[in-house]
């Protein structure tokens, strides 16, 4: 009887070509050493393949010599090689972006049954090269094919500046629009962490528009895609929930090259929603963010990074009075003087509970493309967080640690830094680092302020979830909101699960203790890049919910002294 093949050489009984087997195993092998977390070394290839080890070895060295892999003697490990680059080169060389983009804006078109239109930067202003139209429109709409714009007065236009270098952007609005330039540069920074921008009545009365940026291999614009419409018919709520649309429109058209790591899928609802869950503040939050709950005053404090404001709510009756800020904040801390700070875009900022007061410290250079993201005080006051770039460009974040004395870079080569916290005896320091799907901790001598000792303390798979903001209980429990995983999960010191509450959002986002003994759990959740059928399947995204933790309690937020 002849031997039951293994999964790779499988392939040469079902191969669609005849007499490409070696090229169809060379493939996988190229696709195993791309697609793997980490550095593979030789037996770990060939096992992953099935593959003998004489077959893997012969695989491999002809790829070498071909210059599609190469070899790391120092660890022994196999990467890519640079015959890829090349040949990425060619083919950006002769990329056709019109061709290119015709069935995405086809597609586009159909789908929101409104005007799809594909842009590129020409000198100072936007060019509109090409358009599909809806069967519905009923509106002939300005500037078509041929037509230009101010960049900074459309989606299209907003969304290539701000993908462009701070500089060069700079230069360019100064230039046109000298007196709205900083608000303009403001406008691109939400569009940057967005991911898509918007256009209101800007470059026409009565059009509104959503834009996202098409990027080359360099992560700079060739163009953009946009969706123009009536501004009766696209209301900014929808032109939000159409960003998500556009963004993956424009990552087709470049195929997915410089593309960031903000996520479009989403998991599978589930079945029920945990009992114990309520609505504490109905909310459309583009991305609640940073839950807090101050003892002085009985409310929860909270941020919608992308809106951009502060929320301070309260859950027993529901009211939510929403202060907007001219630049991002994403968490926010009890201040020992009184009042709050606030992590926002240009650093740590004074809040006295209706406006931003001064900088107290700023760990990211001005005109950087990053911003701060979760952060929380450890019981000396000393404020720890993290800062991301703009469009989560890896290993650009850091874990920074704040105090009177100014900012200091405790950790480097981050890539969405995200919920942090302390265990109850101070010795711990956790972090989720998002991109990554892993929760890490850290050894904490809180005299000192040092960490060492950076070790996994929770890992998830693909479809799991993503580990986003995360709280720590009296007893030492992990609380994390499971960003794409419609749930909270807490685990055990050990970093053993231990219960998982779901939720009725795909979102959420961080978590906080607070009420009275500070016994229920407060989650926010986010809206942003869900499609329209996502938000009908879940309406109460952007939220903040009130979960019973079965028993569990939070330990008061410390104060920032500085």
């Amino acid at each position: 009887m002849r031997p039951r093949p293994r999964p790779a050489e499988a392939e040469e009984d079902g191969a669609a070509v005849p007499g490409t087997q070696a090229l169809t195993r060379g493939l996988a092998l190229l696709n195993l050493v791309a697609d793997a977390p980490a550095p593979l070394r030789f037996t770990e290839i060939a096992e992953r393949a099935g593959l003998a080890r004489p077959t893997a070895h012969r695989i491999l060295a002809a790829l070498i010599e071909a210059r599609l892999l190469r070899h790391e003697p120092a660890t022994q490990t196999y990467a890519l090689g640079p015959r890829l680059l090349e040949m990425a080169h060619r083919v950006w060389e002769g990329f056709d972006l019109r061709a290119t983009a015709a069935p995405e804006l086809e597609r586009l078109a159909r789908l929101a049954g409104e005007t799809a239109r594909l842009a590129v930067l020409d000198g100072d202003g936007v060019l509109y090269v090409d358009q599909r139209e809806a069967e519905q429109e009923a509106i002939r709409l300005v500037n078509r094919v041929g037509a230009r714009v101010p960049p900074h007065a459309s989606a299209a236009g907003k969304a290539m500046l701000a993908q462009l270098p701070a500089a060069e952007r700079r230069a360019l609005l100064d230039r046109l629009a000298p007196d709205a330039a900083d608000a303009i540069e403001r406008d691109c920074t939400l569009s940057a962490a967005r991911g898509y921008a918007l256009s209101l009545e800007e470059a026409a009365a009565g059009v509104n528009a959503v834009a996202a940026a098409v990027l080359d291999r360099r992560a700079r614009p060739l163009g953009a895609i946009a969706l123009v419409g009536p501004a009766f018919r696209l209301p900014e709520a929808k032109l939000h929930a159409l960003g998500r649309e556009v963004m993956e429109a424009a990552r087709r058209v470049s195929g997915n090259a410089a593309q960031s790591a903000m996520t479009l899928a989403v998991a599978p609802r589930p079945a029920t929603v945990s009992p114990g869950v309520e609505v504490a503040v109905r909310a459309e939050a583009l991305l609640g963010e940073g839950p807090l709950w101050s003892v002085r005053d009985g409310r929860l404090l909270w941020a919608d990074i992308l809106a951009p404001a502060i929320h301070i709510s309260d859950p027993a009756t529901g009211a939510d009075r929403v202060i907007a800020t001219e630049e991002m904040v994403a968490a926010l801390a009890p201040r020992a003087s009184g009042g709050f700070v606030a992590a926002a875009r240009s650093g740590l900022r004074a809040f006295d509970g209706a406006t931003l007061g001064r900088v107290l410290a700023a760990p990211i250079a001005e005109g950087a493309a990053l911003r701060l993201n979760d952060g929380r005080c450890d019981a000396r006051g000393r404020f720890w967080v993290g800062s991301l770039a703009l469009d989560s460009t890896p290993d650009a974040g850091a874990l920074h640690r704040l105090d009177e004395t100014g900012a200091r870079v405790m950790q480097a080569g981050l890539h969405v830094p995200n919920g942090l916290g302390f265990s109850p005896d101070d010795t711990r320091l956790y972090l989720a680092d998002s991109a990554r799907r892993r929760v890490d901790v850290y050894d904490f001598d809180l005299a000192t302020g040092a960490i060492a000792n950076r070790r996994p303390f929770v890992a998830l798979a693909e479809g799991e979830g993503v580990p986003d903001g995360l709280c720590v209980d009296a007893e030492g429990g992990v609380w994390i909101a499971l960003w794409d995983g419609w749930r909270v999960a807490r685990y055990a010191p050990d970093g053993r699960l231990d219960r998982e509450i779901h939720l009725p959002v795909p979102r959420p986002t961080s978590c906080c203790f607070g009420g009275a003994d500070l016994a229920t759990l407060y989650v926010t959740s986010a809206r942003v890049r869900l499609s329209a059928a996502q938000l009908a399947e879940a309406p109460l995204s952007g939220s903040v919910f009130a979960l019973d933790p079965g028993g569990a309690r939070g330990l008061p937020e410390s104060f920032f002294r500085g």
